[in-house]
């Protein structure tokens, strides 16, 4: 090359440089901001709401993948576990903490942070379980949904008392660990004494325990079985409605996932809907807004499901009232 024509590409170069560098050069993309979800149970409690959540989070200009990603910690039915994976979440400086299945999560998550917010699901009252300070006005660092699922367990009574109407004592499976767990058997006692029907009570807090439970009522002869709200029995709906086909046992259940796995009828809040509600808080808190300023979200919807194939394998009838005012009729 002729030493002119050198000279001149080399200074087109020169010119040309700041310019290929400034591209070169851009800005990285922003890293995706990070839930973390404590959960008492496990995955397969959980998937079944999944698709509520992400629901929810779209509601509020957020997609799973696309800006915000999601840190799972399975507690795995282990409750001691817990404080030490809400302080890994902490340690991580998760954009916000979701805590899920009972109010054990969210009692975690808070003893280890008091600026991290928190979004929780329990179906336990949240001022008893020290979560919230009101419903209207949360305060700190902590809101979400609370099902109230354990204030119902009066109304499964007396539904379960018109399928099951002779004089034998309706068994009541309760867990001595649920959170409210004197206030859950205070209700159903004294919901059994308007009603005038006996009822008889039996403990689970672990899988084997259910077990054992079922036993024990089919020793007592009771005439059906209220499943009251918790979390270990929600987790084990598939385990507890084969116990009660096995034993024939008439049983109401909190949830409707109980009826779709083959449980007789459920009533209670709709579950699905309250993920929703709380996949809509976590968008609302990544776009800024404080816990302290959304109020705890209270279901707006309930539901009845009764399942006439567990209720022909149990030669029952279900009364044309009761059918009425079903949401949904499972053939």
């Amino acid at each position: 090359m002729r030493r002119r024509q050198f000279i001149s590409a080399l200074a087109g170069a020169a010119t040309a440089w700041p310019y290929i560098a400034r591209a070169q050069r851009r800005d990285p993309a922003p890293l995706p901001l990070t839930i973390g979800l404590l959960h008492s149970t496990s995955l397969n409690y959980f998937a079944k709401f999944q698709d509520s959540v992400r629901q929810g989070l779209s509601e509020t200009g957020w997609t799973e993948g696309q800006g915000v990603r999601i840190e799972y910690r399975w507690a795995e039915g282990k409750p001691a576990r817990l404080p030490a994976l809400a302080q890994d979440l902490v340690s991580r400086e998760v954009a916000v903490i979701f805590a899920v299945g009972g109010s054990a999560p969210a009692q975690a998550a808070k003893a280890a942070t008091s600026t991290i917010p928190i979004v929780f699901i329990s179906a336990a009252d949240p001022i008893k379980a020290g979560l919230v300070a009101s419903l209207s006005r949360p305060g700190g660092n902590v809101t979400g949904v609370s099902l109230i699922g354990s204030a119902l367990e009066a109304k499964r009574l007396g539904l379960l008392n018109q399928l099951v109407p002779d004089a034998a004592p309706i068994g009541v499976l309760i867990n001595p660990n649920y959170p409210d767990f004197a206030g859950e058997r205070r209700e159903l006692q004294t919901a059994a004494d308007a009603l005038k029907r006996a009822v008889v009570f039996v403990n689970a807090s672990t899988v084997a325990e259910i077990d054992a439970a079922f036993a024990a009522l089919a020793r007592q002869h009771a005439a059906g079985l209220v499943v009251a709200q918790d979390i270990l029995f929600n987790s084990r709906n598939e385990q507890i409605t084969a116990l009660a086909a096995r034993y024939r046992l008439p049983a109401i259940y909190n949830q409707r996932e109980y009826s779709t796995a083959g449980g007789l009828i459920s009533y209670g809040p709709h579950f699905a809907d309250g993920y929703r509600q709380a996949g809509v808080y976590l968008g609302k808190i990544l776009n800024g807004e404080k816990p302290a300023d959304l109020p705890v979200q209270q279901p707006t919807r309930f539901e009845m499901v009764i399942n006439l194939k567990a209720a022909h394998a149990l030669d029952l009838t279900i009364p044309p009232t009761l059918l009425a005012l079903a949401d949904e009729v499972i053939e």
